[in-house]
């Protein structure tokens, strides 16, 4: 597939979360713009999946562990056609499929409900021994935040899947920097992230730009051809990506809210538009 169509797709995947947010008036478009690369090339080019039988058996998960970027993921779904796009307009609204949170009882193509912060990495290495049991040859991905990454139960899941040798299992750090309270840090610095993965038994990719589309295909197709270990791939991503006046809030854009003038004004320049 070429990097121009992925392009043109992830563009679309942006202008889907700024309409669902704008349609509630705020949400969590920080976390969700940042990741909007790394789901791109998953669900275009690398996860075997079909979007008409959503629970097709052998199919690849993902665990978005980080749930409050669940915007980001309904984009991608409906962008793939599980749902129709007109549902995004339903986000977090009574009634919809589509809650803040996202929620596998709820949503077509959504495999892991995201609870507390912390959990889903568990969640992931729980579902990377399921598929080796039954050798059906499925991988698992799962995206984790960087404040979330301060939690013990990411670094004791790290821990067992390093001991069980899950090479089926691709974990991505959303390393964006910023999290609910502000710079991650001065609230529980992280750095040297990578060399912490590596000591924990992981095969580690340390993408320079999480939002190059080509770097970070790069390390996916690595990961993938890696045996005997899980992979660890972060991404120094930036947050709120794409649209300049939500990326220079900083640490505001975690949830923010997105007024119809700005609605316009964020899709105008997504597009290549003068806003």
């Amino acid at each position: 597939m070429e990097y121009s169509e992925l392009k043109a797709f992830a563009r679309e995947v942006r202008v889907n979360i700024v309409n669902s947010i704008a349609s509630i008036g705020s949400g969590h478009i920080g976390g969700s713009l940042s990741i909007v690369e790394v789901l791109t090339l998953l669900y275009k080019k690398h996860m075997n999946i079909d979007p008409r039988n959503p629970r097709m058996a052998g199919r690849d998960r993902l665990v978005c562990s980080k749930g409050h970027a669940g915007p980001a993921v309904y984009a991608v779904l409906a962008e793939m056609g599980y749902f129709d796009k007109s549902e995004l307009l339903t986000l977090n609204q009574n009634g919809t499929r589509l809650p803040s949170h996202c929620d596998m009882n709820k949503t077509p193509g959504i495999d892991m409900t995201a609870g507390s912060l912390g959990q889903g990495l568990s969640c992931a290495v729980g579902i990377a021994i399921g598929a080796r049991q039954k050798k059906d040859g499925a991988r698992c991905y799962c995206i984790i935040g960087d404040g979330e990454s301060q939690e013990g139960q990411i670094w004791e899941a790290a821990l067992f899947a390093a001991k069980m040798k899950l090479d089926n299992l691709i974990v991505f750090t959303d390393y964006n920097k910023q999290q609910l309270d502000g710079p991650t840090a001065e609230i529980n610095p992280l750095d040297p992230l990578p060399d912490k993965w590596k000591a924990f038994g992981w095969n580690v990719y340390n993408v320079k730009d999480g939002n190059d589309l080509q770097e970070l295909d790069a390390a996916i197709i690595a990961a993938k051809a890696n045996v005997g270990k899980p992979s660890m791939i972060i991404m120094n991503t930036v947050k709120g990506k794409g649209i300049c006046f939500v990326e220079n809030n900083k640490g505001g854009c975690h949830s923010m809210s997105i007024s119809c003038e700005q609605k316009e004004c964020a899709i105008n320049e997504i597009r290549g538009a003068i806003c």
